[in-house]
């Protein structure tokens, strides 16, 4: 089928939920994706940092491969050691000791939300007010859309959920100051990503890790977007010297393949009990081998010097783009997270470079959002700021 077939399609026949762009991939391999009509595409947006690995990295592709012609799904009712490897990984590489999986970054984002009010009504003094931030994204379920901190999300959807209040960003006085007797838990990204790569001062983590600790709250740190090796490091607290009490996981957990999981420590752990939380689909063993091989891969010291090494080169190119064009009013990131703050709407710039041959995403209107592959070349980053001065420059 043409890329214009595959469209036609699609629009006939799908519920209108996206602004798609006129494109059909069929094929990706790296930082690189091709189109029906086989025209190449450089990508730096990586699926909304899901294929941090690039497309179709080898070592996922085998783990499908060898998982699909052994057994795709049983019950979790029964054990299977899938299961068992992705929970014993992440624990090794993070500071929970339990792993419950799911599905995806909202079923995370739930999972943790349940668990925070269960620990709050069994442990907690019967607390169950969950605070997020303005600007935040956490997902579209119900509870994570509450927990959402942009209006635009919320539009037609109202009423929200009870419980669940916004505080400012990067604010600890103000979140102090609004922590009521029945607060038990603040739920916040390290940076914001769908608010516009938002990244706040050194000290906003540790402030809040303290301000938990000696409020008696929970830390739930939702590193959908930030982690699995995305700023540098294996997750973005790490570099603030901290440790949540929770954290959701996603996007890049699957190397493609739909996957999230819920973080957390063995006591808070065991406030859930059987039946007090599931999923039917969670932990399927054909994503859970394929997310088994992604985290061996992500948690390379090797693959993470890379982030930081071609990052820092990521962010002198942006500052020479915005000496470039006055369009650019500010460039914030880390790691290969970066923004390009425009002085105005910047779909165009968007759909100039898609012409060109540059996959680039535009979010918060006016933020041009960077999240490629973390296996991008020296030479690929090269190329694709090159279209973007041109996309610019149109």
């Amino acid at each position: 089928m043409t890329s214009e077939q595959i469209i036609a399609r699609n629009r006939a026949f799908e519920i209108g939920l996206y602004a798609r762009f006129p494109v059909a991939f069929v094929r990706g391999d790296g930082a690189r994706l091709w189109d029906a009509d086989g025209r190449s595409y450089l990508d730096f947006f990586a699926g909304l940092a899901v294929n941090n690995l690039g497309h179709c990295h080898p070592a996922v592709v085998e783990a499908i491969r060898h998982q699909a012609g052994q057994l795709l799904h049983v019950s979790n009712l029964y054990h299977s050691a899938p299961v068992g490897e992705l929970a014993e990984l992440l624990c090794t590489h993070t500071f929970a000791a339990r792993a419950f999986l799911c599905n995806s970054g909202a079923e995370a984002n739930e999972a943790a939300m349940k668990l925070a009010r269960r620990w709050g009504s069994d442990d907690g003094g019967g607390r169950y007010e969950i605070l997020a931030t303005v600007g935040s994204f956490h997902g579209r379920t119900f509870g994570t859309l509450t927990a959402t901190g942009q209006e635009k999300y919320h539009q037609g959807f109202r009423p929200l959920l009870p419980g669940i209040r916004l505080v400012p960003f990067d604010d600890l006085a103000a979140t102090e100051a609004a922590i009521a007797p029945e607060t038990v838990a603040i739920l916040v990204e390290p940076i914001q990503g769908e608010g516009g790569v938002v990244v706040p001062g050194p000290e906003y983590l540790r402030g809040l890790r303290a301000l938990c600790d000696r409020r008696k709250l929970l830390l739930i740190l939702d590193e959908i977007q930030t982690g699995l090796g995305r700023t540098g490091t294996l997750f973005a607290h790490e570099q603030a010297g901290i440790v949540p009490d929770i954290m959701s996981v996603a996007k890049a957990l699957g190397g493609g393949v739909p996957i999230g999981a819920m973080l957390t420590t063995a006591t808070l752990a065991s406030v859930f009990t059987p039946g007090s939380h599931g999923t039917t689909f969670g932990g399927n063993l054909l994503a859970c081998a394929a997310a088994a091989a992604a985290v061996r891969e992500l948690a390379k010291p090797s693959l993470l010097e890379h982030v930081r090494t071609i990052g820092a080169r990521f962010q002198a190119g942006l500052a020479r783009l915005a000496a470039r064009h006055p369009r650019i009013t500010a460039v914030r990131g880390t790691g290969l997270m970066w923004g390009a703050i425009l002085d105005g709407p910047g779909r165009d710039v968007v759909e100039r470079a898609l012409d060109r041959g540059l996959l680039i995403n535009c979010t918060a209107d006016r933020v041009l959002r960077f999240l490629p592959p973390l296996v991008l070349t020296e030479a690929e980053m090269d190329e694709g700021m090159a279209i973007l001065d041109e996309a610019l420059a149109a």
